[in-house]
């Protein structure tokens, strides 16, 4: 397995609901890592798995409107708890709907899966992985 990874972050304030989260259930900021995996079973006629400048411009390109954000405040977040596991799919989600359409300068059908992975700090991140063809058929 071949795999291309892109690297950015964003800054965001967020609070959370239920008493599990304690002190994190009131308003909080975070800065996340966010780290994009690109996985192809073989390489394609170039000798790469994805165009990497497309795979950064697209993470970035989804990034920023969450960047500098209150996601509380963010109309298709609302009412959610906006967790480090929750922001992985919902990245996912999007750096697939580019992948679906050939985006990344190969096309899709030829890549395996995507991970996203987020770091909250240096000892503790989440990540979702799965191919890009799953959230497409589950949503």
């Amino acid at each position: 397995m071949f795999a291309v990874e892109v690297r950015d972050h964003i800054m965001i304030a967020h609070s959370f609901r239920g008493a599990m989260f304690g002190p994190a259930q009131a308003m909080h900021g975070a800065t996340f890592v966010v780290d994009a995996a690109f996985f192809a079973r073989t390489l394609d006629e170039n000798g790469v798995v994805i165009d990497i400048g497309r795979a950064h411009e697209a993470l970035k390109s989804i990034l920023t409107p969450l960047n500098y954000r209150n996601l509380d405040e963010v109309e298709a977040f609302r009412g959610l708890n906006t967790t480090t596991e929750f922001l992985t799919r919902h990245i996912h989600e999007k750096l697939s709907a580019i992948a679906r359409t050939d985006g990344l300068g190969r096309a899709g059908v030829d890549l395996d899966r995507i991970r996203v992975t987020l770091s909250e700090s240096h000892v503790a991140r989440a990540w979702y992985e799965a191919g890009i063809f799953d959230d497409a058929a589950a949503g």
